[in-house]
Order: C-alpha cells, then structure tokens, then sequence
C-alpha cells in the first residue's frame, strides 16, 4: 500500500471550508466527514481533514493557532505545468482566498501561493523534472 498524508487543519466555519476546497475541484469522502469534519481528496494519498475548531481541539492539549495571524505550516502541492499553478492559484483567489506571496518563476520552477479562508498557506508548485535530473 503507498504511503499517504492526512493534513489535519481546524478551521472556523466547515461550510466555508467544504466550499472553498469543492470550487478547487476536490471531492470530499463521506465516509470520514461528518459535522464537524470533512476529508477533502486531494489524491489517492493525499488527504486533508477540516475539522471544526472543537473538534480539533480534542486531538491537542495545545492552543490552536490562529492561522490568520501566525503561521505553522506551508502546504505545498505539486502541479503538473506552470498553466495548472495558474488555474488553481487563480481559482482559489476567485473562490474565497487571498494571496500569500509573491509568484515565484525560477524557469525551472514555477510556484503561487494563496491563503484559504481560514488563513493557513498554500503553495502550487511545477517543476521541470529534466532541468534538475543528476543534481541530489
């Protein structure tokens, strides 16, 4: 079985959230959503959780981080050309998000990012797996 991720991220509105990741074009698995979580698939092994703030709560003894004024984690997704970074930087800018930074084109490699509603940051990247053959 291939390894897989699930991101776990609290967020204040799990309505807003679903929304957010469906305009993305992400389907949400009923099978582990309920209402106060909900798994987005991103892809066969990459999955992220939305779980309400209370829900979240009951996994850490910890404060959660308001990720509209810190910042914990980067998430970053591969995309398979510099045309889709676009397409889903733009629509998550369209669909409730807001940037993140500044575009990033190295020739080579080529990234956006985008904050979702929630705040925490998400980065599209595409790279030409060629340019950098033979470099580890």
């Amino acid at each position: 079985m291939a390894q897989m991720i699930f991101v776990n991220l609290p967020v204040k509105d799990l309505e807003t959230a679903k929304g957010f990741f469906g305009k993305l074009g992400y389907g949400i698995n009923p099978q582990f959503s309920d209402d106060k979580a909900a798994c987005v698939v991103i892809s066969d092994t990459i999955f992220v959780m939305l779980l309400t703030e209370p829900r979240f709560k009951d996994f850490t003894k910890k404060d959660i981080a308001d990720a509209s004024r810190t910042t914990e984690v980067i998430l970053a997704l591969s995309a398979d050309s510099r045309e889709k970074v676009d397409e889903l930087a733009d629509t998550a800018l369209a669909s409730g998000g807001s940037p993140a930074g500044e575009t990033q084109d190295l020739g080579f490699m080529y990234g956006r990012s985008f904050q979702d509603p929630d705040g925490h940051i998400w980065e599209v990247i595409w790279m030409d797996e060629s340019a950098v053959q033979g470099e580890g």
